[in-house]
């Protein structure tokens, strides 16, 4: 999807308006497209999506650590489907600290598990 999306933009299919964004915003990388990705396929989305996210919106910041280092949100390895919230949770905290060093008031996250930890599982901490 990353690759898709990257093409539409260069080429003009999709046009963006970054005024529409202007909120500090940052990026989370997700296990599976990162560090997954790069193991199993020797390609880790990393890139791809701080690319997006920077064609979207005007203000962006980095999360520390990130790509290879960043850590998981917590929803990771089935945990978000399964009847594990307080460790979830438990191990949810490290991301939403991270989050939160960074002021940014928009996450992206592109997968569908860490989008709903962070969403859902995450607004306590």
């Amino acid at each position: 999807m990353h690759d898709l999306l990257k093409e539409y933009i260069e080429t003009g299919r999709i046009k963006l308006d970054k005024s529409r964004h202007e909120e500090l915003t940052t990026v989370h990388d997700p296990c599976n497209y990162g560090r997954k990705g790069q193991k199993a396929f020797g390609h880790g989305y990393f890139e791809e999506p701080r690319w997006i996210t920077q064609q979207c919106c005007e203000n962006y910041v980095e999360m520390y650590p990130n790509r290879m280092n960043n850590y998981c949100c917590g929803a990771g390895g089935g945990a978000w489907a399964m009847p594990y919230n307080d460790e979830r949770i438990y191990y949810g905290r490290v991301k939403a600290q991270q989050i939160r060093d960074t002021k940014a008031k928009m996450v992206i996250a592109p997968c569908h598990n860490c989008r709903d930890q962070i969403m859902k599982g995450l607004t306590k901490e």
